[in-house]
């Protein structure tokens, strides 16, 4: 099976398996939040543009990009940085985090 076919499979495979994560804690994912302040800012609007707001976005995109840095399939200049910080993360974590940052006004 060539590379792409793979790549593929595996990251609709971590699609799926967002569909049977738990329910995400905001206060769980307020205090686990401090890591992602650094470039997110703290109440999830970035002051630098390379990095995006994460205050407002859909609970289920922001499950779904960190689950996917998290098998390193999301690529991009800041992958390697998220890879990282995603590989620390629990399926429980991630859907705390998401939960908090959809729980905030998008505009800060």
């Amino acid at each position: 099976m060539n590379k792409s076919v793979k790549a593929m499979l595996m990251g609709v495979s971590a699609l799926l398996a967002v569909n049977v994560w738990a329910e995400g804690d905001v206060d769980a994912g307020k205090a686990k939040s401090a890591v992602c302040a650094a470039c997110h800012g703290a109440n999830g609007v970035s002051s630098v543009p390379i990095y995006p707001n994460l205050a407002g976005q859909k609970e289920a995109y922001l499950v779904n990009v960190l689950a996917a840095y998290k098998s390193q399939q999301r690529q991009g200049a800041n992958a390697a940085v998220m890879w990282g910080i995603a590989a620390s993360l629990s399926e429980q974590d991630i859907a705390n985090l998401a939960a908090y940052y959809a729980s905030l006004p998008a505009g800060g």
